[in-house]
């Protein structure tokens, strides 16, 4: 499936194509391609049928022709709630749970006219950065399979990579869209925080937890935030923050930030040289491009991992075998069930930050860790606020390399972390992002740039994706 969701909407008020036409193009992708690289948990094959059949029947009958996702086939990262499909989280605990309702993102998808077609892959709970952390067997890369997808939406990005769908959801927590869009050479981006819904996602960090699209074009992304950014009264953090989608002006030209250390070691050289092809052809459009400082660097990683984790010890405390999810069997006392099913149910890397997160949070560790990360994370945030006093955007690549091969780090979590050092900042921040393919250096291996902007100003971070991808 190579048609933008933009394209396939077109093609369905035109009636050149229909609805089911669509789906089974799609279904059928995901059946072979899908399959072999393991991007979903779930195929929602019967429920996308039926449904596709009936919006055809309004399209004949002229009915609801201005839904923007008209007939468009969409993917769901398997932590975002769907009341007809299980949410698995990509975790023992929750293999068979089906949730009593549907996150509202996907029900202002549905209402544009989407068609669910699957629940993807995932690093469990969303705690990864490989897409190999998932109780149902790791995502390949559909650029290389020997390749990371990256995570943790790694199967939201191989489907969009491979042609499964032109369109799908993931979770961005500190870095889980840009970086397997990264990875599989796709477009992703984290809205501000609070400009979307998190009512429905499965909770890892929640005051960084971010519902974001992936797509091939900056156009897809955009569609998909006007549908389902806005205010919920389930989500007392998600309001109507977002300006008016309006398009930049004819000839508009930008002030980009470059972020000096972002460019430097541990970076790798290829990618570096890619962020400055990219830069030089915005200077060559007319841009300006100014070099700041911004040292978060390995303090932000680190308050990340502490804040995340410090969250993830409280969120994850619900799944306990008590009232839904996975239960050891043969237990013989309350304390043992607590121990058992989360001992047997939780993967290594989730029990891992659950760990660090309680140590963080303990009596007597709260101001020598949680305090000095929140502290690192306002500084970040500040840091930022200084460079937008001088610039639009701030550029920088979205991850450290090029998508670095499966089981490298399987023995070194701690190096695997430092994947995340280039999305980590604006998570902290809460700042809207994106990540734009712009090409390979090095053995056709795809790399992102990174754009980032000021919190609100989300549609003007996409105009700049659709400026990068112009220019690519």
């Amino acid at each position: 499936m190579n048609d933008s969701a933009t394209q396939i909407v077109q093609q369905v008020r035109e009636r050149t194509i229909s609805v089911s036409e669509v789906v089974e193009q799609s279904l059928t992708r995901i059946a072979g391609e899908g399959a072999r690289l393991n991007a979903f948990i779930t195929t929602c094959e019967e429920l996308s049928r039926r449904r596709a059949w009936q919006i055809d029947q309004e399209v004949a009958a002229g009915i609801g022709l201005d839904r923007p996702l008209l007939g468009v086939p969409v993917a769901v990262k398997d932590n975002i709630c769907v009341a007809s499909a299980p949410t698995t989280c990509g975790s023992q605990m929750l293999a068979d749970w089906m949730p009593p309702y549907t996150a509202m993102t996907v029900r202002r998808m549905l209402a544009a006219g989407a068609i669910l077609v699957g629940k993807t892959n995932l690093d469990e709970f969303g705690m990864g950065s490989s897409g190999e952390y998932s109780r149902f067997g790791p995502t390949l890369n559909p650029v290389q399979d020997e390749l990371s997808p990256g995570g943790s939406s790694s199967g939201s990005a191989a489907a969009v990579g491979a042609g499964m769908v032109p369109l799908a959801l993931g979770s961005d927590t500190g870095g889980s869209i840009r970086q397997p869009a990264s990875f599989c050479d796709v477009m992703g981006f984290r809205p501000t925080y609070g400009a979307v819904s998190r009512y429905g996602l499965a909770a890892f960090a929640s005051s960084m937890d971010q519902v974001g699209p992936l797509a091939r074009t900056a156009n897809d992304l955009r569609l998909a935030l006007e549908v389902i950014a806005g205010s919920d009264e389930n989500d007392m953090t998600a309001v109507a923050g977002l300006e008016a989608p309006q398009r930049a002006a004819e000839g508009a030209r930008y002030e980009f930030a470059v972020v000096k250390e972002s460019l430097e070691a541990p970076v790798t050289e290829s990618v570096a040289a890619v962020v400055k092809a990219a830069l030089a052809r915005l200077v060559a459009a007319g841009h300006r491009v100014e070099e700041v400082s911004l040292p978060f660097g390995e303090d932000a990683l680190a308050a990340y991992y502490l804040i995340a984790a410090a969250e993830a010890s409280s969120n994850l405390a619900r799944y306990d075998g008590v009232r839904y999810g996975y239960r050891a069997e043969r237990v013989e006392t309350l304390l043992e069930m607590y121990e058992r099913s989360r001992g047997e149910a939780l993967g290594d890397e989730v029990k891992r930050r659950i760990l660090l997160g309680t140590h963080a949070l303990s009596a007597g560790y709260v101001d020598e860790f949680y305090n000095r990360a929140t502290a690192a994370r306002q500084r970040a945030a500040e840091q930022f606020r200084s460079v937008f006093e001088q610039a639009d955007f701030v550029v920088m690549p979205t991850a450290p390399s090029e998508p670095f091969r499966r089981g490298e780090y399987a023995e070194d979590p701690s190096a695997m972390y430092a994947a995340d050092l280039l999305t980590v900042p604006a998570s902290l921040a809460g700042l809207p992002a994106v990540s734009v393919p712009f090409g390979s250096r090095d053995e056709n291996l795809p790399v992102g740039v990174q754009v980032i902007g000021q919190r609100w100003e989300d549609y003007r971070v996409l105009e700049v994706a659709q400026i990068l991808e112009d220019l690519r």
